[in-house]
């Protein structure tokens, strides 16, 4: 192992245009939009501009044995883009240009840095857009999509990020420039590194480019249509029905009791004014394309025959707000608190029980787990809002140990009803000890053998996915 101030004297010599050692900028590596902070400080912050800088990065990484931390807008959820003590972080933030948008190949070439709203708007230009539609489109990247293999409202439709991802340029940890994928609607050749690379979280590679695709915008008015039932469970029921009719909407979302309470005490009685959200679970759905109006029709029938009374809307202003009002989730749980956001998915038909074993959980250890679910996907995203002090340091130790054990019991559930640990945020570091569970003990070692194959050292984001003493050398 080289000397701390050997690598940073060999970052600043090879990289004196893009490393920093400031301490403001190394703090602020540490933490992600899940509360969570790193421990220790990292050696330094290179801000990339080019593949070069990557490259050149990851060479002195790997010479020198130095762990080195991948981060992108640093709006992820599960702790795993943190620089912590003894690491490089390698933000990709600057590689932010669009590179090329082919309208008549349906697909776009991008630097990771991207931001996912920046990109729609420009292919909004060609009639196109990228269909990954994560909660935090308007400040996450590609880049940090890809990593994660994210969602959002829109999956259920038109697919995850994985769906989107055409081809990739990754940057390994040697050094090496690998391209994978293809620009044609139909690939097969050789194994699927692409699929493999997207979700990996930062611990094969460094994305460095991306060749995404490009769908052509639906035709015709989005129609919208909003339901209150007595609790999330009737209203998960009631999801399941549409999904069993042949709907797909494009948008299906529940917000359970305590999440609109908390809703409508943060946006007041102005921001609910004239909209049925002033007690008991709510389910939106919004259709779109030239059968919207017809679609939306089938699925106000279905919840009426569930024992509620939808109101639909072919108006885009209530249709906005009514979207608003499911982004605004946690804007109004972080006024309360630190909030640690969670994301399990179970089989859409079983999402009833898992809202019923959420609420037997926060009934038994009296923590309050407001909910919200994709129930046209089943991904669940239960909250932990924890009071904290305003004026304290925010450190990793800030969900108690009463949180963890309920999250844990709730993890657990969900893969005894046949789901995953998570939808679309990620393992990271925060949910690396339950990761064991799901795979099993064959496909845990055999995930741990792919990391090796392409981290030899396991210098990339250490103690993502998998604790830094769980990862050997190859």
């Amino acid at each position: 192992m080289t000397e701390t101030a050997d690598v940073v004297r060999l970052l600043t010599d090879a990289l004196p245009h893009a490393t920093s050692t400031d301490p403001a900028d190394l703090a602020a590596s540490r933490v992600d939009q899940s509360g969570w902070v790193a421990d220790g400080t990292p050696l330094a912050v290179v801000h990339a501009t080019g593949i070069d800088d990557v490259q050149a990065t990851l060479r002195i990484a790997s010479q020198t044995g130095t762990p080195v931390v991948t981060r992108g807008a640093g709006t992820g959820l599960a702790g795993g883009g943190c620089g912590s003590a003894g690491t490089i972080v390698l933000s990709v933030a600057g590689m932010n240009r669009i590179l090329e948008i082919r309208p008549e190949d349906e697909l776009a070439v991008v630097q990771p840095g991207v931001v996912n709203g920046d990109l729609n708007d420009a292919l909004a230009e060609y009639g196109l857009w990228f269909t990954p539609d994560p909660a935090s489109r308007a400040i996450s990247s590609v880049g940090g999509n890809i990593a994660t293999n994210a969602g959002g409202l829109l999956c259920a439709k038109y697919g995850v990020t994985r769906e989107a991802v055409l081809g990739l340029k990754v940057v390994l940890a040697d050094g090496r420039l690998l391209e994978t994928g293809h620009r044609t609607v139909k690939g097969v050749t050789g194994y699927d590194l692409t699929a493999l690379l997207t979700g990996s979280e930062g611990t094969l590679g460094v994305i460095v480019e991306a060749t995404v695709r490009a769908r052509s915008r639906p035709a015709g008015a989005v129609s919208t249509l909003g339901a209150v039932f007595p609790d999330a469970a009737a209203a998960a029921h009631a999801s399941a029905r549409v999904t069993a009719a042949g709907l797909r909407p494009a948008v299906m979302e529940i917000i359970d009791e305590k999440a609109l309470a908390a809703i409508a005490a943060h946006l007041g009685s102005s921001g609910l004014d004239g909209l049925p959200l002033d007690g008991g679970a709510y389910l939106l759905l919004q259709t779109d394309g030239p059968a919207a109006a017809d679609e939306a029709g089938q699925a106000a029938d279905v919840l009426r025959a569930a024992g509620s009374d939808p109101q639909v809307s072919a108006d885009d202003a209530s249709a906005d707000r009514l979207l608003a009002i499911r982004r605004s989730v946690h804007p109004a749980l972080a006024a309360q608190g630190q909030v640690l956001i969670e994301d399990v998915s179970v089989p859409r038909s079983r999402m009833a029980e898992m809202f019923r074993v959420i609420d037997d959980i926060s009934a038994r250890t009296g923590i309050p787990i407001p909910t919200v679910a994709h129930a046209g996907d089943g991904n669940l995203h239960p909250n932990f809002v924890i009071p904290v002090d305003p004026d304290a340091p925010v450190d990793a130790s800030f969900v108690p140990d009463e949180v963890w054990e309920a999250a844990g019991e709730l993890f657990r559930a969900a893969l005894e009803l046949g789901g995953t640990l998570t939808g679309e945020h990620g393992v990271g570091v925060l949910k690396r000890r339950w990761l064991a569970d799901e795979l099993g003990e064959t496909g845990y070692d055999l995930q741990r053998q792919l990391k090796a194959v392409f981290d030899p050292q396991g210098i990339l984001n250490p103690g993502t996915m998998f604790p830094p003493e769980a990862v050997r050398p190859a």
